[in-house]
């Protein structure tokens, strides 16, 4: 059984190593600090620390400010809220500018639970992805979490996304993994068909591949983390080498990591493509594991996708 841990903690943990190492990063958050773990950065750095309350729109027109003075500033909040409450602040003051503005998004997806539609973020990686300048990255667990926050801080300039999730996950990589923004990583080579996936439904994609190994069918699972820039190259070769593409997603799968895979697709090389992930619905209250079932984002599903681009390829 793989180690559990929410990947907010690994949000958390990031967050701290930029401060130890740049004091020109401050952290804002809208009365969500310990929810996002943005109170791991508080206790240590309190007066590098804003809380701004239940103000999102707000927040944002105030960190643009301090990154105009020459401060890194990360703002932290639900990804439903400043996705889409804050949606025109993140456009227009940020993204317009071009402002070294980092965002934290959390309680991405439908795992989030007994929360509810109006605190699970479905829509979040399509708004954050349409706009000019930003970069979007979706890490996989705990560990990568913290790797993609200190990489935001460090090596992007300009506004950046990282969305993370709240409840407990599988833990699929190691501290020596790379990662890269902006550079797929292939978890597991295959011949067959190639799942391609972000967040929680990596290691989903690594449970089904397993289960489908056990009838024969060789599947390549790719971690493409960064839903911007993308990285087209490992898409273009893994729909020439396998021939066959499922994208897994904790998301609407309209406009969103689905869609930005199959975009790549359509343009490159064409194959048989199927998409798992949150079908045109709201979230609902329950248990995550019960939700990510009845939302059709588990491994079983994985794998009925992969059997239906199978036929299609005609294998």
């Amino acid at each position: 059984m793989p180690e559990m841990k929410p990947s907010r903690d690994g949000y958390g943990e990031g967050l701290v190593w930029l401060g130890e190492h740049n004091p020109n990063v401050v952290v804002l958050g809208a009365d969500l600090t310990s929810s996002t773990r943005a109170d791991w950065f508080q206790e240590k750095f309190p007066e590098r620390f804003y809380s701004i309350g239940i103000a999102e729109q707000n927040m944002l027109c105030v960190a643009a400010g301090l990154s105009l003075s020459g401060k890194i500033p990360f703002v932290c909040t639900y990804g439903v809220f400043v996705a889409g409450r804050a949606w025109d602040q993140v456009r227009t003051t940020i993204c317009y500018a071009n402002l070294n503005v980092k965002i934290g998004g959390a309680h991405g997806g439908i795992s989030v639970g007994p929360d509810g539609a109006t605190h699970q973020a479905l829509e979040d990686i399509a708004l954050m992805r349409v706009l000019p300048n930003m970069t979007v990255v979706v890490p996989c667990d705990s560990i990568e979490t913290r790797k993609a926050t200190i990489a935001i801080g460090q090596q992007v300039e300009g506004p950046g996304y990282v969305r993370f999730g709240r409840e407990p996950i599988p833990i699929v990589t190691e501290e020596s993994t790379p990662f890269t923004v902006g550079k797929a990583a292939t978890f597991r080579p295959g011949n067959d068909v190639s799942v391609i996936a972000c967040g929680y439904l990596v290691g989903e994609a690594m449970n089904a591949a397993e289960q489908l190994e056990q009838e024969g069918i060789s599947t390549r699972v790719i971690n493409l983390h960064t839903v911007k820039p993308i990285d087209r190259e490992a898409i273009v070769k893994a729909a020439q080498e396998t021939g066959a593409i499922v994208a897994a997603e904790e998301h609407q799968v309209m406009a969103g990591f689905c869609g930005a895979v199959a975009e790549v697709v359509v343009n490159e090389c064409p194959v048989p493509m199927r998409f798992v992930g949150i079908q045109d619905r709201f979230g609902e209250s329950g248990e995550p594991e019960e939700l990510l079932c009845e939302f059709n984002c588990t491994a079983n599903d994985i794998v009925a996708g992969v059997k239906q681009v199978l036929e299609m390829k005609g294998k």
